[in-house]
């Protein structure tokens, strides 16, 4: 605490004054007077309390003293040092993931929110702008600086259950930054110092993490399969946890019947595997634990189920690990030579015949190139969040040659720079190498993709296949109007140009044109079900060019408030008395 206006103590003598003037004032004699002998008794209450006889003769004195002193620490403006955000501006960057509904009764994201708003006391005028993360990251608010207008945008944020790609959030901080000196508080569950952007001395770099406490058992893996009899399930449990912990899991048909229930126990920060054979058929099926931990929506998985699967048909110049890949995969595969897989318009193809991706009307599988010519590469396979890579990691793969990627084709795994893996707008997957130079086939990946890619083109038939949040993808559908639809039946968009939005929370989805419809799941992506340790910590420092990181909160207008009191309490013990003594 501190006075900013110091000259002004020399008012100190004006209640000095005062006082001086009461003990200088006219005194009277007290004189017993006959007449008032028999008050004495009525006046015993008066006599045994002093202090308030004393008080009640000199209020009206009390009462200017305070009013005065009041005044005089008003003139000298007493203040407390108040932190605020130091900076020229202030940029908040918001993770949206789904790992942000975790936390112990409010959720981090609702308690970073909190935060957020009480910040709004020490911005003092600075501009804000606000980020939020996703696969294209947002700036809701740009160099902001109405404060009704930053508090609105902060309570409208929600969750978009999207992975945070924090990368490309701090990259569009870094162009908001400039040269000005910049506060950029990051609001998440996790991040790794490392991924700070250091290069700047003009940025302070404010981390808020969750708790470090939070529990968390999840479904991680959960895939269904049908022969059009039975159906085989599997589902992968993680604990995140230190302590062993024994779950219910269950499995629900589409009506939210239980078809099996087994107690299962999961040890301390490991994952196991289920599977359950013999199931009835149904169009879906659900997995689900009951368990008590501090994150709930990855306790619950959907996958659609498709009696009706399509034939694979192996172009005969493959090799034979692809072939026998498939065909351990698939009950249903045939070998076909190469002049005649174009006739098979109805089935499933594997084959490196590029002319085939457009005369071919389903989605095909294309191992390498027929139409160009490979070149060498070297680096580490790195893969996107596609559902095609659910179950099979690539990471380890070593690849010797890769062909020229599609310039229109999505890709979802690659080579250092080079492309590895595509996907076309039709649907077929592109994988841009030969088997013959990578050690793939020695990796439990590689079934694993052939199963997975086998089940994404089959389920193509009846359903649209699995989406992850807010994801846009090109569709097949047939001309007409198509509407997205939840299951309990309330529109939520139209398919646009054959460009399908896929909602942002988890479940199952409908598109709807006439009386024809299809199926479509939106899944939580694999590192979405998995919740780390929170780290909240402070990087960097902003030199003296930037704003003080304290402010000076005056009490001034508190002491006005409370002369202005006293001046009335002073009025009415004047009045009570008579204004002519």
């Amino acid at each position: 605490m501190g006075f900013s206006q110091i000259m002004f103590s020399w008012t100190a003598i004006i209640p000095v004054i005062v006082l001086l003037y009461y003990f200088f004032r006219k005194k009277y004699t007290d004189q017993t007077v006959s007449s008032t002998l028999f008050w004495s008794e009525i006046m015993q209450e008066t006599r045994v309390s002093p202090y308030l006889k004393h008080l009640q003769k000199n209020a009206l004195l009390y009462l200017q003293l305070l009013a005065l002193l009041m005044l005089v620490l008003a003139l000298m403006n007493p203040y407390v040092k108040k932190s605020t955000i130091v900076g020229a501006q202030t940029i908040f960057i918001v993770d949206t993931s789904a790992t942000m509904l975790a936390g112990k009764g409010q959720s981090t994201f609702d308690t970073h929110k909190q935060e957020m708003l009480t910040l709004m006391d020490e911005l003092n005028g600075r501009p804000v702008t606000l980020i939020t993360t996703g696969a294209a990251p947002k700036a809701v608010l740009q160099q902001e600086t109405n404060t009704k207008e930053i508090e609105k945008a902060i309570e409208d944020l929600q969750v978009t259950y999207e992975t945070a790609e924090m990368n490309k959030a701090l990259d569009i901080a870094q162009a908001f930054v400039g040269d000005t000196p910049t506060s950029i508080y990051v609001f998440t569950d996790t991040l790794d110092k490392k991924q700070l952007p250091m290069d700047k001395d003009s940025v302070k770099w404010l981390v808020r993490g969750a708790a470090k406490d939070l529990t968390n058992i999840a479904i991680t893996r959960f895939a269904a399969t049908t022969d059009g009899q039975v159906t085989m399930a599997l589902v992968q449990l993680h604990n995140d946890t230190n302590v062993e912990q024994k779950v219910t899991l269950a499995l629900q048909n589409a009506e939210g019947e239980k078809v099996v229930a087994e107690s299962v126990i999961v040890p301390p920060n490991e994952a196991i595997t289920k599977t359950f054979k013999d199931l009835p058929l149904d169009k879906s099926m659900t997995a689900l634990i009951d368990v008590k931990d501090d994150y709930a929506i990855d306790n619950q998985q959907t996958v659609l189920l498709q009696t009706a699967t399509s034939e694979i048909v192996v172009d005969q110049g493959m090799h034979q690990l692809i072939q026998k890949g498939f065909q351990t995969v698939s009950s249903g595969v045939k070998i076909v030579p190469s002049l005649q897989v174009a006739d098979n318009q109805d089935a499933t193809v594997i084959t490196n015949q590029t002319a085939l991706l457009k005369k071919m009307e389903k989605p095909l599988v294309l191992f390498g190139r027929d139409d160009a010519e490979k070149v060498e590469t070297s680096g580490t396979v790195s893969t996107t969040s596609d559902a095609l890579f659910a179950f099979s990691e690539l990471k380890d793969v070593y690849v010797s040659a890769v062909y020229p990627g599609f310039s229109t084709y999505q890709t979802i795994a690659t080579i250092g720079d080079e492309p590895f893996i595509q996907r076309s707008p039709k649907g077929d997957i592109v994988v841009l190498a030969d088997i013959a130079d990578t050690d793939w086939p020695l990796h439990p990946s590689f079934p694993l993709f052939l199963w997975s890619t086998e089940q994404q083109l089959s389920e193509a038939v009846g359903s649209l296949g699995i989406f992850t949040p807010n994801e846009q993808r090109a569709v097949a559908l047939a001309q007409g109007d198509w509407s997205v639809y939840s299951q309990e039946e309330e529109f939520l968009s139209s398919v646009t140009m054959g460009m399908l939005a896929a909602p942002k929370q988890p479940g199952i989805y409908m598109v709807r044109s006439n009386n024809e419809e299809k199926h479509f799941i939106v899944q939580l992506q694999a590192q979405e079900r998995v919740i780390e340790e929170g780290t909240s910590y402070t990087l960097g420092d902003i030199p003296t060019i930037g704003k003080e990181g304290t402010s000076k909160a005056s009490f001034v207008p508190w002491l006005i408030l409370i002369i202005l009191v006293l001046l009335v309490s002073e009025w009415e013990v004047q009045r009570r008395r008579g204004f002519t003594n």
